[in-house]
């Protein structure tokens, strides 16, 4: 099952959280946002009950409850710490952890601008574990039972903004910058521990290829350690961070630039799809939540 939110083009019903058929040409709705966020393990184990609508009727955005926290762990796979801000140095006891808006998120298919001050956005290909039930000083092993699906996930940056100051949510919160794919349920994709292949392509060159069993923090482990100083709530994020192979640590670096396509491809949750343009075409905004 491949679960998306969806704006009816004709209608006024606001976001609702729809399944994907196959085809991918039609989607059932199966609640609408707040509904499906209030009990989401219990939409999933039902069929879905509402209307079958053409993809053509419906605007694709994240199915992200617009209160949402969205959780980011920094350095997270060890090759990459050593190409970026660790390199030749002991990793710290604990995840970096950042923060995204919800604003910032959009979806497959969608166009990403450069913002006027950045030569290129980097790419940051990521799986994205979705929050499905309350977690308040949650053990490791409460919170990765809560987590109630995982997406495909690219985590764009705008490096220059990022690197102005040791904080980093600038360089995070570009408009658009935070594509993310449909939810796979949890039960279908296993454990990221055992390894799913997380795979970034530019233009159709691979310029990422790792597994998930390389990152250093779980998600068990980073959201107990978020449950015992915030209670996390349905609809929460958390990125799992991105390998190495990010741009800016190439030499020379490269930036993704007006034009380019970019992939990030995740074992058993699909191809994220995306096409960079000009800073020009920023005036659309964020995808609408």
């Amino acid at each position: 099952m491949r679960i998306i939110g969806v704006k009816r083009l004709h209608d006024s019903c606001g976001v609702e959280v729809a399944a994907l058929i196959e085809d991918q040409k039609q989607v059932t709705v199966i609640a609408s946002l707040p509904d499906f966020w209030a009990d989401p393990a219990g939409h999933l184990a039902r069929p879905p009950a509402g209307p079958t609508l053409a993809l053509s009727a419906v605007e694709p955005v994240p199915p992200v409850l617009p209160d949402a926290r969205v959780f980011c762990i920094g350095l997270n796979y060890s090759e990459h710490a050593a190409e970026g801000s660790f390199r030749d140095q002991e990793l710290p006891p604990y995840p970096t952890l950042f923060a995204r808006w919800t604003q910032s998120l959009t979806v497959d298919g969608a166009e990403v601008p450069v913002p006027s001050n950045e030569e290129g956005l980097d790419w940051e290909g990521e799986v994205a574990a979705w929050v499905g039930s309350p977690l308040v000083d949650a053990s490791p092993e409460e919170a990765v039972r809560a987590v109630i699906g995982y997406s495909t996930f690219n985590d764009l940056t705008a490096r220059k903004a990022q690197k102005l100051t040791s904080q980093w949510s600038l360089g995070k919160n570009g408009d658009r910058s935070g594509p993310i794919g449909p939810l796979v349920p949890a039960a279908e994709v296993g454990d990221l521990k055992d390894g799913l292949r997380l795979r970034t392509r530019v233009n159709g060159e691979t310029v990422q290829d790792a597994s998930t069993d390389q990152m250093i923090y779980g998600v068990g482990e980073t959201l107990s350690l978020i449950s015992h100083t915030l209670s996390l709530r349905p609809g929460d994020l958390l990125a799992t961070g991105t390998p190495s192979g990010v741009g800016y640590a190439r030499r020379p670096p490269q930036l993704l630039q007006p034009g380019d396509t970019v992939e990030v491809e995740v074992e058993g949750l699909g191809v994220l799809r995306n096409i960079v343009v000009s800073n020009h075409c920023r005036s659309a905004g964020p995808a609408p939540l």
